[in-house]
């Protein structure tokens, strides 16, 4: 079996006291319950370790021993002992019956969680013993309701949909679902379907479903938050003077007035042309389009040998060409 340093899995001193150890506990539990990481091996194993640590520290009884096996572990380290089956772990054996008493994270069973296999390691079990329910009176208590796991699904959504929110019909486990998602939501957006997860146990609440949203790339747009980025074709006749183009988006063309001299790569803002604001669908972010110089779709000979002439003349004109 592996040494287990239950004050290093906690992150906390040898000296933490219990209120701390407590405190540390809840906030690692929260992180890697298995309802908030569905499917994640690692977390699931996390959490046992971390349950196991805060059982043993947070009992007076069984930290002292802990806290002497530690003790007497690490001296042995100290004085060259390196291969783990060589120390001395018969004197630190639990006795026959003599399981430790548990209090488990939650109102959830581990077992529930985790299923008939024990949730405790062997350094836990040789130790403590195996472990039972504090208070058992040897009496068969009658099924406790259990909430359902929480249960996630991805969902691909194109631009536009975000914009506007769309339904889905979904089809998990031979069950149909009927998804709404709001508008507004971004890529990696957590959608919560309340009580659409894993029916629970003797009569209890079903589990939430969470749609992971993934935002499919658009031609036109890019996202940035809640604002938009898009490039717009403006040809030099309209850059030099001045003029309007048709402007794309997400709800209807628009037509943005061009002063004249505008350069290549100029923003323009257009305000509350963006994206929605998730929960606050009344706010948008902001559109800015971004000016690429094009050449007008036809010149004729004329209009290039006038240009041709103008360009002579500036050149002609230009500080560099002076003395």
């Amino acid at each position: 079996m592996d040494y287990k340093d239950y004050y290093e899995i906690l992150g906390v001193p040898p000296n933490a006291d219990k209120k701390v150890i407590q405190q540390t506990f809840r906030q690692l539990a929260r992180k890697y319950h298995p309802d908030l990481n569905p499917g994640n091996k690692e977390a699931e194993e996390k959490f046992k370790t971390i349950n196991e640590a805060n059982q043993v520290l947070s009992d007076v009884k069984q930290r002292k021993k802990y806290d002497e096996l530690r003790a007497q572990y690490q001296q042995w380290q100290k004085t060259g002992g390196q291969q783990q089956q060589d120390f001395d772990w018969q004197n630190w054996s639990a006795q026959p019956g003599k399981g430790a008493n548990v209090q488990y994270a939650n109102a959830e069973d581990l077992e529930d969680l985790f299923g008939s296999a024990s949730p405790y390691s062997d350094f836990f079990s040789s130790i403590f013993g195996q472990a039972r329910k504090s208070g058992n009176s040897g009496q068969t208590a009658p099924p406790t309701p259990r909430r359902g796991r929480d249960a996630e699904h991805e969902v691909d959504l194109t631009l536009e949909e975000a914009f506007r929110g769309a339904d889905r019909l979904l089809e998990i486990d031979g069950r149909r679902i009927t998804a709404g998602i709001p508008l507004g939501v971004r890529n990696g957006s957590r959608v919560r379907l309340a009580g659409q997860g894993e029916p629970g146990l003797n009569k209890g609440q079903a589990g939430d479903l969470y749609l992971i949203v993934h935002i499919l790339p658009n031609e036109i747009f890019e996202r940035e938050g809640n604002d938009l980025h898009m490039d717009i074709s403006v040809d030099f006749f309209t850059a030099i003077a001045g003029g309007e183009v048709s402007v794309s988006t997400l709800e209807k063309p628009l037509i943005m007035k061009i002063p004249p001299r505008t350069n290549a790569n100029q923003n323009f803002r257009l305000r509350g042309k963006g994206m929605p604001y998730l929960g606050s669908p009344e706010k948008h972010g902001d559109l800015f389009a971004r000016v690429r110089l094009v050449l007008p779709d036809s010149l004729t000979e004329q209009e290039v040998s006038n240009i041709r002439e103008l360009a002579s003349v500036r050149q002609k004109s230009s500080p560099m060409n002076t003395k």
